[in-house]
């Protein structure tokens, strides 16, 4: 289904401006990497824009094949700021003149952005469980459920897919640069941590409850990791989750030290690219260490990790020996707790991190 007066396969001839909008979470970008790669490489004279949710933009802006990082932000203030601020974006999208916007998700969001840019292309996947006028926002929509397979870049790359743009490289891959690097350094050893290259960066926090395991079994994790090898945890998150992890800092006796809250996206990623190893629940934290070359070890439970977990060797998960898992629910019934993570041993974790470890050989 889609526009008559374009065909699909003539939509990216002689485009010269295009949008890509993402208005998903932290890992919904990293994940859309590989497709904004694969688009630039199909239009190389063309400019490649993004449009993303407030705060995840410092994420890509050393990303060379990006020309312009556009976001959505909740302005501070009453209702009169925020719809002035959102007033100034469309103002400055449409000044782009762009000629294709791509929307990669369902979200009502996304479809009026992309409307309001006034782009004469606007393509996105068919949903059938939306509201109406959703779908009748775009020029073109593609219905394209295709094979399963592993990895969350494959939901962005059959949209473009449809507009012949491919690419066998799916893996997200973040750029690092000698700043970031410098940068991290700094922070690091603000914190006290003197050997930049001999840390484990954990994150034990997601935004939902039941992604999360028991904070005394990662205290058990970071003592343990201190006493048997040397190394220091370096705890990452958000501001938010700052007092919750110093909470956890308190009971360890271990070399730990926090610094959720204190760094902006790409300096995490600076400091992720340092760490020997990251460990974490299911968030945004592993996919930027995966995408930065660090190998990750990630626990799940209820969420999917055949679709959302880090690819290659180097990466690792920790499941429940439960049959449920994965269930696909926000907990057990929905209630915001998962027995399938209450009942993952911290010896369980420790066999996996171990085997890392012992492997890696790490100086």
């Amino acid at each position: 289904m889609g526009s008559v007066h374009t065909p699909k396969n003539e939509i990216l001839n002689d485009v010269k401006n295009i949008l890509i909008i993402q208005l998903g979470d932290i890992g919904d970008v990293v994940w859309t990497i590989p497709t904004l790669r694969a688009v630039k490489e199909r239009c190389p004279d063309a400019r490649l824009s993004v449009l993303l949710r407030g705060g995840s933009g410092d994420l890509l802006k050393e990303e060379p094949f990006i020309y312009k990082i556009f976001e959505v932000k909740h302005y501070g203030g009453n209702i009169f700021f925020d719809v002035l601020g959102q007033v100034r974006l469309i103002k400055d999208l449409r000044r782009e003149h762009f000629e294709l916007v791509v929307d990669m998700r369902a979200d009502d969001r996304g479809a009026i952005m992309s409307y309001m840019t006034g782009a004469p292309i606007r393509v996105s996947q068919f949903y059938a469980h939306v509201p109406f006028w959703r779908n009748k926002l775009f020029t073109h929509l593609f219905n394209s459920p295709g094979k399963k397979v592993r990895g969350a870049s494959e939901q962005s790359l059959r949209i473009v897919r449809e507009l012949g743009v491919d690419t066998v490289d799916i893996t997200p891959r973040l750029c690092v640069s000698e700043t970031r690097i410098l940068r991290a350094r700094e922070i690091l050893f603000s914190q006290g941590i003197s050997d930049t290259s001999r840390f484990i960066s954990l994150n034990p926090f997601s935004r939902w409850a039941y992604k999360e395991w028991d904070y005394e079994k990662w205290v058990e994790i970071i003592n343990w990791l201190w006493n048997n090898y040397n190394l220091a945890t370096v705890i990452v998150g958000t501001d938010e989750e700052r007092t919750r992890a110093d909470a956890l800092l308190r009971k360890c006796t271990g070399s730990v030290f926090n610094l959720a809250g204190k760094t902006m996206l790409g300096e995490l990623a600076g400091i992720l690219h340092l760490s020997s190893l990251h460990i974490g629940v299911d968030s945004a934290a592993p996919h930027i260490a995966a995408a930065v070359g660090t190998p990750t070890i990630t626990i799940y439970g209820p969420s999917d990790w055949y679709d959302w977990a880090p690819m290659g060797d180097i990466h690792k998960v920790v499941l429940s020996e439960l049959a449920c898992v994965p269930c696909h629910k926000k907990g057990c019934d929905d209630r915001g707790w998962s027995r399938c993570l209450e009942e993952l041993t911290v010896d369980q974790v420790k066999k996996v991190v171990q085997e890392f470890l012992e492997r890696k050989r790490l100086p």
